[in-house]
């Protein structure tokens, strides 16, 4: 389990120069922070030049501070008329300033005060794990891995063409100097990936030689003669498991099959790399099935042990809230309702409230993104007559999920061409290329890329896929506005347990959910089901439960449909394994990863997001365009790991079940 970050201090040493009591060194050399990056780091690595004519160009940097080499480099990314089409630059750090703390120490950088600015303005809270940021039109990609760099760099999913060793001195902060650290560098480098470091120390230079690495001395910046390049020459000639390369597709066209949450997210993000996307849908428009009801709650998971679920929903949580922030600041708002959510727990036995407590405890997360909220301050603050205190998550919220879909459309724009009433009733591959059939066989469109976002429809077009998905009943109730007002004391904020309520929509009603029964029957409102909702209700409002009493179930309305769960209610995300190639392959994959596993190519899933569709599908669309574009995820790869669509597929080749 990661501990929780420690912040640093924005602490100015004598001279003026930002320093660090807890490793006793200053962040950058007494002659300027901006001049030793473009000394060190710009020219060790032979920047610009580098760069030039590349479609993308990747640099990893341990130890980001207060963010100079990041900014210098963007500069001259945008000062360079050859520049790459898309910088990712991903940076490890272990003690990130807040926010405040960065202001204060980017106050001077004059001529790189906007860049500094759009920095500050994006940055994320002290929470462990990768958060992604996007400037300049999503050109500038930076990738923030907050934690201690020997944890993060065996789980970054990244192939780096340059490196920026930038911590302490090694003599004030070994960890960043380390053997683990010099093999997980070299387990990133792409083929020819240079290096640069202010340190000219010998330990350092012999621990990049003995990983694959060409080193040599160059004139050092400032008061040191010395600084070391290298480039990544091994002498082994291959690696079973070789960092992903940028992708070359000849036609940057995809075709993406369902147009709800996951379809959408994922043509947008698409589109935004240049892609050209064909999107099919059986239904008139978009958001008409799973992702058509109005009204959907966000928040995170946490637990003691910080588990998958909790570091995943965390991560899908921010990286939402960005991406429907840059949707805004593009002209194409979704209505979100950052009113907070209180999750008060399931039931009233005491032991829950204390595992929240102690899950509150053992992660020691920043109360900007959770704290304990009593019963009293709920009831005082936000109206909330609960029964009990419980987690306040303050960024979380409501939206109606058909705006977030038509947002992502808005802004994808031609780059999206939509045919809704159309069903893709089978697919083909034949050569390089993917067919989607249509009912009679006829050619509906024809890509190199294939993603599938129909929820539980993907099982009709690829039967064989060790998937196991099932379909839940959900049943949403709507209150009229009367009877909210005669209930009296609705919450301004989203309330979860056994059930959630949401704020008064703009019209006045309010909604409650949800039921989460087997698929049986048709997707017909169920007076039962209004009932059980109003119970839940009761349960999360006692103080107002008689004024429901007199509610007749029968005349209530609201909204049902079905959500696709996976057997541990984690999505699928990824591409597609080759099961008939496993299969014939089934002995020696026994003991396999899933990085062992074979792929169809150009085949992917953004399946069976279950109740989390706002969490997981914009995440889950970047997680995929980058997979499809050869760039460094958005997540560790353990967590890529958990959402694989071949995860079942390699537990029972392990059991030996899949022959």
């Amino acid at each position: 389990m990661p501990r929780a970050l420690e912040p640093a201090e924005p602490i100015l040493s004598a001279e003026g120069t930002p320093y660090s009591p807890r490793y006793d060194d200053v962040y950058h050399s007494t002659e300027g922070g901006l001049a030793q990056a473009a000394h060190v780091f710009l020219g060790g690595n032979g920047l610009p030049q580098a760069w030039a004519g590349q479609r993308q160009f990747v640099i990893v940097e341990t130890g980001f501070g207060q963010g100079l080499n990041f900014l210098a480099t963007w500069q001259a990314w945008r000062d360079d008329p050859r520049r790459c089409g898309t910088l990712h630059f991903v940076s490890i750090e272990k003690h990130p300033f807040t926010r405040a703390g960065l202001a204060r120490l980017h106050a001077g950088l004059d001529g790189l005060g906007p860049l500094a600015q759009a920095l500050q303005a994006q940055w994320p809270d002290a929470l462990p794990g990768l958060h992604r940021l996007a400037f300049d039109g999503g050109q500038v990609v930076l990738t923030l891995a907050l934690g201690d760099a020997e944890q993060l760099l065996p789980r970054l999913a990244v192939g780096a063409d340059a490196f920026y060793l930038d911590g302490f001195a090694p003599a004030r902060n070994a960890d960043m100097w380390s053997p683990p650290v010099f093999r997980g560098l070299a387990r990133l480098a792409r083929p020819g990936a240079t290096l640069a470091t202010y340190t000219a120390a010998g330990f350092v230079r012999r621990g990049l030689k003995e990983v694959g690495f060409d080193v040599s001395k160059a004139p050092g910046f400032g008061g040191k003669r010395d600084m070391t390049v290298a480039r990544f020459r091994p002498l082994w000639k291959s690696r079973r498991h070789a960092p992903p390369l940028a992708a070359q597709w000849p036609d940057r066209h995809a075709i993406v099959i369902g147009a709800g949450l996951a379809g959408c997210a994922v043509a947008e993000r698409l589109a935004a790399r240049g892609w050209r996307i064909t999107l099919f849908d059986a239904h008139d428009g978009p958001a008409r099935q799973t992702s058509a009801h109005r009204a959907a709650a966000m928040h995170a998971h946490l637990s003691a042990d910080d588990s998958l679920l909790s570091r995943l929903s965390r991560a899908g949580n921010q990286y939402a809230l960005r991406a429907w922030a840059a949707l805004r600041d593009a002209g194409h708002p979704v209505d979100w309702h950052g009113c907070g959510v209180l999750q008060i727990g399931e039931d009233e036995a005491e032991a829950e409230g204390e595992a929240q407590r102690a899950a509150l405890a053992a992660m020691g997360l920043p109360e900007s993104f959770v704290r304990w909220m009593s019963a009293e301050e709920a009831a005082s603050a936000h109206r909330a007559g609960v029964p009990r205190g419980g987690l306040w998550f303050p960024a979380g919220g409501w939206v109606a999920p058909p705006d977030v879909c038509m947002a992502q459309l808005a802004r994808a724009g031609d780059a999206v061409t939509a045919r809704f009433g159309c069903r893709v009733a089978s697919m083909a591959r034949e050569g390089e290329r993917w067919h989607a059939l249509g009912a009679g066989g006829a050619l509906l469109a024809s890509a190199p890329v294939l993603v599938l976002a129909n929820a539980h429809e993907a099982q009709q077009l690829l039967p064989q896929q060790h998937w196991t998905m099932r379909r839940v009943r959900g049943q949403l109730t709507t209150l009229p506005a009367a009877q909210v007002d005669a209930i009296g004391g609705w919450p301004d904020c989203v309330v979860t347990g056994a059930g959630y309520l949401l704020p008064r929509a703009a019209d006045g009603t309010g909604r409650v959910g949800s039921s989460y029964d087997p698929d049986e029957g048709p997707l017909a409102e169920r007076a039962e089901v209004h009932a059980a909702n109003l119970a839940r209700l009761a349960g999360l409002l006692p103080q107002q439960a008689g004024a429901m009493a007199g509610i007749d179930p029968a005349a209530l309305t609201g909204y049902v449909g079905v959500r696709t769960v996976t057997h541990n209610r984690l999505p699928l995300i990824g591409q597609v394994a080759d099961e008939a190639a496993a299969r014939t392959h089934a002995n020696a994959l026994r003991g396999a990863h899933l990085r062992d596993l074979p792929r169809v190519p150009g085949l992917y899933a953004a399946l069976a997001y279950a109740s989390r569709g706002l969490t997981w599908a914009a995440l889950g669309a970047e997680l995929l365009a980058s997979q499809i574009e050869g760039e460094p995820l958005p997540l560790e790869a353990d967590l890529a790991d958990a959402v694989d669509p071949a995860r079942l597929l390699l537990r029972a080749l392990r059991h030996g079940q899949a022959g």
